[in-house]
């Protein structure tokens, strides 16, 4: 039988019902910390994050300054800067990665907003953008619930910090 390992997944299982002690979406002013947050650009209203556990290489998150948990409290502004910006995130993984396609949405099903919907982070309403190939969820995923992307997180983010600049 031959292993595929893939140590940083445990950070996840083992946090797994265990509630961050402030939210992963608000960010402080100190740009410095962006590489490290993985805050791959920076916009008016909005900002776009990768996923520190993907689903696949090049899944990012579009997320507002404002702290807000449901999209019916978010303002026009960020709402129509939330879709330019996944525009943009959609045209730059498309040359950088060539996906067969995307998911796009509140927490990766449909449009799942609070705890009765299934959210995951439900406490910051935010959009994931996430390219996809015919066959990506093979049988790791499927059967051993764990998924083996071919690009370590770093190397996602300078690629797409490369090409996602504000104009």
């Amino acid at each position: 039988m031959d292993f595929v390992w893939s140590p940083w997944r445990y950070d996840y299982l083992a946090s797994a019902g265990k509630k961050p002690s402030s939210c992963v979406f608000c960010l402080s002013e100190d740009r410095s910390l962006d590489p490290q947050r993985l805050v791959v650009l920076r916009a008016t209203h909005n900002f776009i994050i990768l996923n520190l556990f993907p689903s696949t290489s090049g899944h990012l998150m579009i997320a507002p300054y404002e702290h807000r948990d449901t999209i019916a409290e978010a303002k026009p502004e960020q709402l129509s800067e939330m879709m330019a910006l996944s525009q943009r995130s959609i045209a730059a993984l498309k040359t950088l990665y060539r996906p067969e396609g995307f998911n796009i949405g509140m927490n990766l099903i449909g449009m799942n907003l609070g705890a009765a919907a299934g959210a995951g982070i439900r406490e910051h309403f935010h959009l994931h953008v996430v390219p996809r190939w015919v066959g990506d969820a093979n049988f790791m995923s499927i059967t051993g619930e764990t998924r083996v992307l071919p690009e370590e997180l770093g190397r996602t983010y300078e690629r797409l910090k490369s090409v996602l600049t504000i104009p």
